[in-house]
């Protein structure tokens, strides 16, 4: 029976859950400017903006960096997590006395989770970042800007 869950990432230890707390906050903040730049982009499609380039294009740009760090960032504390993890898992084996696979096992699994929830978190918003900035490059060069 698989005794892995989702919700351990959040109750196993306090490191693990602050930075998946902080992960799963990353991913809802850049779902907001990614849906925000899909509302903005289709009415730029509908309504070309006008005026100035460098004032026009500004809202297409604005916030892009925030889906950038996060793309870089979050592998990073998945990795922290993973490592937390193994250290507990080492922890556990000198605690225990043993290294059997039911000492070893909750621990990596709950670092694995960690690492793939930085990796959720990081790979939307990494594509999400090369597609709107593309967009916005784009935009400004139909714009006439320089």
């Amino acid at each position: 029976m698989n005794s892995f869950s989702l919700w351990n990432l959040f109750t196993s230890d306090i490191v693990t859950a602050v930075a998946s707390i902080l992960l799963i906050v990353f991913s809802v903040l850049s779902w907001a400017v990614i849906v925000e730049k899909i509302r903005l982009f289709s009415a730029a499609r509908r309504k070309k903006p006008t005026g100035n380039p460098e004032n026009a294009i500004k809202p297409f740009d604005k916030n892009l960096w925030f889906l950038a760090m996060v793309a870089y960032v979050s592998p990073f504390i998945g990795l922290f997590g993973t490592v937390w993890g193994v250290m507990d898992s080492f922890a556990s084996i000198g605690a225990n006395q043993s290294v059997s696979i039911g000492v070893i096992a909750p621990g990596l699994a709950i670092a694995l989770g960690t690492t793939a929830l930085g990796l959720i978190v990081a790979i939307p918003a990494a594509i999400a970042h090369q597609v709107f900035t593309k967009k916005a490059d784009d935009l400004y060069d139909s714009l006439g800007g320089k």
